[in-house]
């Protein structure tokens, strides 16, 4: 397997961006995630990764060689397509060891590979069966059959769950994983679905407009969101934000929201005019004594835990609370919120401010 770096990667379309600039290094071994909406680049960037685009500038290194201007055929990349790209007239064997008989592999060698291959993937006892009659999941495992059956440098998976329901697509991301850490592959995966990239990913490279917005792990871009978008995208539900004006001094720990203080991680800059406070439902406490208040618009119980929406003087956010706490719609309630778990963002650019929280993430991303 191999190390990948990536190197001020842009991909022009006539008078369209569609990557800009991106540079990010995915680790030897690393399950490395490409996330963001449909449109924002990332299938591009792994398509260049792949050699199946050529970039307009910038520079790939796949285990330390320069391979820009290679094709795909001289990358030794795999690459698994959400829609299977099977070969319809042929058995799952022959589908497997197609790219081996290629190759040139002796007939022996490759009967054995994919023997190999058949039993890591579940998948012997269908070997003989034609792939027009499987189940979605399994053609989904024969696809990554005949991707892992040549040992390459590299994985890069264009979101291979996209065509599974939701039920079946858990397990087999779960599954994934599994194949995944036990081949210790190098793997750079496409995918819409924050749940899916935090589920499965070491790293996470999460993108809008074809500009990388945040690079780190799920963790860091979960808790330490470095511009709005991310902090909306990344949860379910997605962080609460109460715009508000004022002015905020480096060193500052609370900012005034409706004449109230309100703490926040101590800011390691200052800045003034329109701001907004964002926090995370499960981050919102509900509480008679404090002094900030909001009404109750819905509840919606999910089990163990409800989903309250609420009405403040700075718009409307979300609480999680536990399902047995009572609460009732048009109830005024008081709000706390632990410093620790506050981003503060610019309106206007959507840039999270550095704060004693944040600060390394932000520096490194």
């Amino acid at each position: 397997m191999a190390e990948i770096v990536i190197r001020n990667l842009r991909k022009d379309f006539g008078d369209f961006n569609a990557v800009e600039a991106s540079s990010f290094t995915v680790q030897d071994g690393e399950f490395f995630m490409l996330l963001g909406p449909s449109g924002c680049g990332k299938t591009t960037t792994l398509r260049m990764i792949a050699g199946l685009e050529m970039p307009t500038s910038g520079q790939i290194l796949i285990d330390g060689e320069d391979v820009t201007g290679k094709p795909a055929s001289e990358r030794d990349i795999a690459f698994v397509f959400q829609m299977f790209a099977l070969y319809p007239h042929m058995n799952v064997r022959r589908n497997i060891s197609y790219p081996l008989i290629s190759q040139g592999m002796p007939r022996e060698a490759v009967r054995k590979k994919v023997a190999e291959v058949a039993a890591i993937l579940g998948i012997a006892d269908i070997l003989d069966r034609p792939v027009g009659g499987l189940s979605g999941g399994d053609r989904q495992r024969v696809a990554l059959g005949r991707a892992i059956v040549r040992d390459p440098k590299a994985f890069m998976m264009d979101e291979p769950l996209g065509a599974l329901d939701a039920e079946f697509r858990e397990h087999m991301a779960e599954e994934l994983r599994a194949l995944h850490d036990r081949m210790n592959a190098t793997t750079v995966y496409v995918t819409h679905d924050q749940l899916e990239a935090m589920q499965m990913g070491d790293k996470i490279v999460v993108m809008n407009h074809g500009v990388i917005e945040q690079f780190g792990t799920p963790q860091d871009i979960y808790d330490k969101p470095a511009t709005q978008f991310v902090a909306e995208f990344i949860g379910s539900p997605p962080m609460s934000f109460l715009p508000f004006s004022g002015t905020v001094a480096a060193g500052a720990g609370s900012v005034e929201l409706e004449g109230v203080e309100l703490p926040v991680p101590q800011l390691r800059e200052g800045a003034r005019g329109d701001l907004v406070f964002g926090v995370r439902p499960e981050h919102v406490r509900l509480s008679d004594s404090a002094r900030y208040r909001a009404r109750v618009l819905a509840t919606e119980y999910l089990g163990t835990t409800q989903i309250v929406t609420l009405e403040s003087p700075n718009g409307v956010l979300k609480a999680r609370i536990a399902s047995d706490q009572p609460v009732t719609v048009e109830q005024t309630v008081g709000l706390e919120f632990n410093a620790r778990t506050i981003s503060l963002f610019e309106r206007k650019t959507g840039r999270a401010l550095v704060s004693e929280l944040n600060e390394g993430v932000l520096k490194n991303g």
